[in-house]
């Protein structure tokens, strides 16, 4: 089946170029709400599934882009594997390729990297309906541009995946996660503070009111950084985990604005009105509330950081920040080499793209 809906996809991306025909490209659609309103004939990916190979001796696994992602996880899982970079699901039928196109990672992302990070390689279908190959299954086996990783979050808008390797990691031995009573300002020098030391951290919260640090490692080193940190032990932890990972957490409920911060790990507490949500060491900050676009995208930029409308608002407006004209520029001219005619999710990320 894989090989059969691998030429079915090319052949339909082909005769879409030939008529400049726009397409949708859509998988498992859990990540659907994502960016701006998809648009265009659809072409369904979801078929396209299957593991390919999988060498855990390696850590080394590629699978086709409509795979399931929790069948990936649930085979990494029988050998006590992971993928590193925790991504979050959004919905039962999310995909491997939805997953790595819009490039999402979770709690542990600042600790063990991206999910572009562990892309080894990748076969794609450009906007000319062609079958391209990057990279392979090992690190390091790319001279000059890594074309496999600048697919993680171009959301579809530069190929249609087919194939990926990633490269995967064991699971840590040991595991808590501490809580405690801060402030803001203290959850964000804390949280700095101790991604300094030789600590295994694997994930850090500030959820308002209380700040969340998660150890995972050799047990030796998890016993000695939750002395040198202090703090209750939170009880099921990994359902805390899992509901800020998936946005089931109680701040993540309602149909206020949300907004996806990126800012530099130790920015202060910002002056702006609605509830907020720290992660990542303080480098993604979650804001719930009505702010102004213009007032929150101002905000942001001074401090050098970008804002994303996650969820919320009318999806014809920009959902995401926007961008200085050098990256403009550079996203012109890889919009024309990977899909001249514009016809892959046009309009997904901004209205040109």
């Amino acid at each position: 089946m894989g090989r059969d809906s691998a030429e079915q996809l090319r052949e339909r991306v082909a005769a879409a170029y030939a008529a400049g025909t726009p397409l949708c490209i859509t998988g498992g659609n859990s990540k659907s709400f994502l960016g701006r309103e998809p648009c265009g004939d659809i072409l369904d990916v979801a078929g396209h599934r299957g593991i390919v190979s999988y060498q855990p001796s390696e850590l080394v696994i590629t699978a086709r882009a409509g795979t399931p992602l929790r069948d990936v996880e649930m085979a990494l899982a029988d050998h006590r594997q992971m993928l590193p970079f925790e991504p979050p699901h959004f919905g039962e039928s999310a995909t491997l390729g939805g997953t790595v196109a819009c490039g999402l990672s979770g709690p542990r992302r600042p600790y063990a990297g991206a999910a572009r990070d562990f892309v080894l390689g990748m076969t794609i279908i450009n906007g000319r309906g062609e079958v391209l190959r990057f990279g392979g299954q090992v690190m390091k086996n790319v001279a000059g541009f890594d074309v496999s990783r600048l697919m993680a979050g171009a959301m579809g808008t530069l190929g249609v995946l087919l194939q990926i390797s990633l490269k995967v990691l064991p699971r840590p031995a040991c595991e808590t996660t501490l809580v405690q009573e801060r402030s803001a300002s203290e959850a964000v020098f804390g949280m700095n503070h101790w991604a300094g030391r030789p600590l295994p951290l694997s994930a850090t919260c500030y959820d308002g009111d209380r700040l969340y640090v998660r150890l995972a490692g050799a047990e030796s080193a998890v016993e000695f950084a939750r002395r040198r940190i202090g703090g209750d032990v939170l009880q099921e932890a990994n359902v805390f985990w899992e509901n800020i990972r998936e946005q089931r957490h109680g701040f993540f409920a309602g149909e206020s604005l949300l907004w996806r911060l990126s800012v530099a790990p130790a920015t202060p507490p910002l002056s702006l009105p609605g509830k907020w949500l720290l992660e990542w060491g303080g480098a993604q900050r979650w804001l719930k509330g009505e702010a102004d676009v213009a007032l929150v995208r101002r905000a942001v930029a001074e401090m050098g950081g970008h804002a994303s409308l996650f969820r919320g608002a009318g999806r014809d407006s920009d959902r995401f920040h926007p961008l200085p004209q050098t990256l403009l520029d550079m996203h012109h001219r890889l919009k024309q080499a990977f899909d001249p005619k514009g016809i892959l999710n046009p309009g997904r990320m901004y209205a040109w793209c």
